[in-house]
């Protein structure tokens, strides 16, 4: 077991910080067990952070930090029944490639890949489509230490009421050690992506989000476009490359659209916009473009998860799908009456509802609306308007 030398700690944003007594980076669920009895023992309280991809102060204590990123291994690969047991600190973008190359995937996925899977189901991480879910609603198995230092296992059979509440429990009943996830067969994503009136999206996208499987949108503040994900499940390959010079066209294109516009691009629109605020009209419309088209099929974590590079705050609320426009467009009203401008996206995605208590979607088809600014510019009035704005909903807090 590993003692981080520096009692600092701060999640990827950058927005919440915290000077804990010691982190600790236990190897096994054996120090896991000592550290949770140790800490009793001395009276102390024991948190657990991922990878710090929360915007909540959920992690942050002044005594005992625990990183499970040492706990991150492949335990089990069942094929014939389509399950995959890991340590609980692996990350999404590890676990991925590693399902493919085993012919699984995850059923769902967000947008983002950094986290690691007792993060993302503690949390209620989620992806898009109306006919899937969250990726906890895929957990049919955990192990969790709980604040005694006891090691709980649990799924449908066993200790069922803690394994249906700990699918998304904010780490309230423990820490968890080991995760089984049912997957699905491998499959890639045809994927459509265009630059639309926004009127067109909001029109449409009831219609569509019934008729496609993974469907979401980005509009840009202060213009009249947005940019309109389409992802359709296909077990059809990629063509294949005609010859090396067509294949090497085909990662430029890749890493120009992921890299130097998402990211470089995009990261140094927002300084610029920071710097000069009246500017940002201007660079929003030049970010998200006139038009556009982009068609391609690939392997479905690489269409799902995209990097994010630019750091941000953000905060998403669900709302019942049925209402899900209706928020949106007084979204859009309230950005036209702040005091400054927003240089960032606002995301809109659908989910089909679960049974997990704690879930955003539980119970209930949802529609979530997330808004974000660019790190270290005002968002209080903006976050407030819109939390404002959810509650007339039953918004529920991502």
């Amino acid at each position: 077991m590993k003692t981080q030398s520096s009692n600092t700690w701060s999640n990827w944003a950058g927005n919440q910080t915290s000077n804990p007594l010691s982190i600790k980076k236990p190897k096994n669920e054996e120090d896991v067990v000592a550290i949770v009895k140790e800490a009793k023992k001395r009276g102390l309280k024991v948190k657990v952070v991922g990878s710090g991809h929360s915007f909540t102060g959920i992690a942050v204590t002044d005594e005992v930090l625990i990183s499970l990123d040492e706990i991150a291994d492949i335990r089990n690969v069942d094929f014939e029944n389509y399950t995959v047991r890991v340590g609980s600190g692996i990350k999404l973008r590890d676990l991925n490639p590693i399902l493919q190359r085993s012919g699984l995937a995850m059923p769902n996925l967000g947008d983002i890949v950094y986290q690691s899977i007792s993060g993302a189901i503690s949390t209620s991480t989620h992806g898009t489509g109306l006919e899937f879910k969250t990726i906890a609603e895929a957990v049919c198995g955990m192990r969790i230490v709980d604040g005694e230092g006891t090691v709980v296992e649990c799924d449908t059979q066993q200790n069922s009421e803690v394994f249906h509440a700990a699918r998304v429990g904010l780490g309230a009943l423990g820490i968890i050690t080991e995760v089984t996830i049912k997957c699905v067969e491998a499959f890639n994503l045809h994927a459509v992506e265009e630059i639309l009136p926004i009127g067109e999206v909001t029109n449409n996208f009831d219609y569509w989000s019934k008729t496609t499987d993974h469907i979401e949108f980005f509009w840009m503040p202060n213009t009249d476009k947005a940019l309109l994900k389409r992802n359709t499940r296909t077990l059809e390959t990629p063509p294949r490359p005609r010859n090396k010079r067509h294949s090497f066209k085909r990662r430029w294109n890749r890493f120009k659209n992921e890299e130097i516009k998402q990211n470089f691009l995009f990261g140094a629109m927002n300084h610029l916009g920071k710097i000069a605020p009246p500017l940002v009209p201007k660079l929003n419309s030049m970010v998200v473009g006139e038009s556009g088209r982009a068609e391609y099929i690939t392997t479905s974590y690489e269409v799902f998860a995209s990097p994010r590079r630019v750091r941000f705050y953000e905060m998403e609320y669900a709302v019942p799908v049925e209402s899900g426009i209706e928020a949106f467009q007084r979204v859009v009203q309230l950005i036209g009456e702040l005091d400054h401008y927003i240089s960032f996206p606002v995301e809109y995605r659908v989910l089909g509802k679960d049974e997990i208590p704690m879930s955003t979607a539980s119970d209930k088809d949802s529609a979530f609306i997330a808004v974000h600014v660019f790190r270290n510019t005002p968002f209080e009035k903006y976050f407030q308007g819109v939390e404002e704005i959810m509650g007339d909903y039953d918004g529920r807090p991502h």
